[in-house]
């Protein structure tokens, strides 16, 4: 199981987030009331949603916020990397 789980991160997170959600539909529910959270999450922030995913049902309490924020941290660097990585192609 363990080498499954490695793999599937290794194909992104919104894969890991759909596979998990295939395994365990219970844990989704019991994190989130709506659908809407969740679809925004994976759309926009998809190693934030899955650190929450991974945290969330034993209640997020002191470090579990660095993990989070890490993860924020990751989402948010590769926003600005791809920018960052076009700086030239784009005229102005």
């Amino acid at each position: 199981m363990c080498c499954l789980f490695t793999t599937i991160m290794f194909l992104g997170p919104r894969f890991g987030v759909m596979i998990w959600w295939l395994i365990n539909p219970l844990r989704f529910n019991l994190i989130f009331d709506t659908y809407i959270f969740p679809l925004l999450g994976i759309l926009f922030l998809p190693w934030t949603t899955l650190m929450y995913i991974g945290i969330a049902p034993g209640g997020i309490l002191g470090f579990d916020w660095i993990w989070l924020g890490l993860a924020l941290l990751v989402d948010l660097s590769s926003y600005g990397g791809g920018a960052y990585g076009n700086r030239k192609k784009i005229s102005g």
